[in-house]
């Protein structure tokens, strides 16, 4: 399953920058890619930790980034005033259903690539810090795309491509929470990092550099998401064949 659905994510990835910006294709395509990577994620978290475990962790970070999001387009509490456009569809409570499998789809290799990055300093409170950031590294690249294609608008214009810097510390924030979750269902106890997350992460690293300095022609976004991303995959596949 996990083979079949990372070609799925991986062909979507490389698609939609062929199609028009902002229209039905790469709607249709930002699902494709959600749902693949979820699945991705919660394959490789099933082969390591079992079904019940998988499920539970999955369940509760879509759950709680889910009422996460509902707050943030109610309060702009914790990332900013926000709101969803509508382009993405279904919504649950008014948050589009591919949020929250985004989360987690990410949150897991985030964490397992700072497990990995730490080597001998990984423990809970390492994890929970580096983890944070790894997850908060990779929205440096999906809030300016997902902006730019209309799929949710800022109500005041920020600093980083029209994103308020606030939102950053909202996903660390947020992130923390996550990546305690992760640490209760899924813990990694005192083996090495799952091979396949450190892999997805460090993946989606470079695929967003290549992707944004190549073919979204956005070479600020680029540097910017790299410098964050990529530090840490590369600390983590290095600690992941030393391990």
């Amino acid at each position: 399953m996990a083979a079949v659905a990372g070609a799925v994510t991986v062909g979507g990835m490389i698609a939609t920058p062929l199609l028009a910006r902002g229209g039905r294709g790469r709607r249709v395509l930002s699902t494709v890619v959600v749902v693949g990577s979820f699945t991705v994620t919660t394959a490789n978290a099933v082969r390591r930790w079992g079904g019940t475990r998988a499920s539970a962790a999955a369940t509760v970070t879509a759950v709680g980034t889910t009422v996460v999001e509902r707050i943030g387009t109610r309060t702009g509490l914790p990332f900013g005033r926000y709101d969803y456009t509508g382009a993405l569809r279904p919504r649950i409570g008014g948050v589009p259903a591919i949020v929250p499998l985004a989360w987690f789809s990410m949150a897991l290799p985030a964490r397992d690539a700072a497990h990995a990055a730490l080597g001998t300093r990984s423990n809970a409170a390492t994890r929970l810090a580096l983890g944070s950031a790894a997850l908060t590294a990779w929205d440096l690249f999906l809030d300016p795309q997902m902006v730019g294609e209309g799929y949710w608008a800022w109500a005041r214009r920020g600093a980083y491509r029209g994103i308020p810097l606030g939102n950053y510390a909202g996903w660390f924030l947020t992130g923390l929470g996550v990546m305690t979750v992760l640490e209760a269902l899924l813990p990694p106890a005192d083996r090495p990092a799952d091979g396949a997350l450190v892999g997805q992460y460090a993946y989606m690293g470079v695929m967003e550099t290549v992707g944004f300095a190549r073919f979204f022609r956005d070479p600020v976004v680029a540097m910017v998401g790299g410098l964050a991303m990529l530090p840490i995959a590369t600390a983590a596949v290095i600690g992941r064949l030393r391990g």
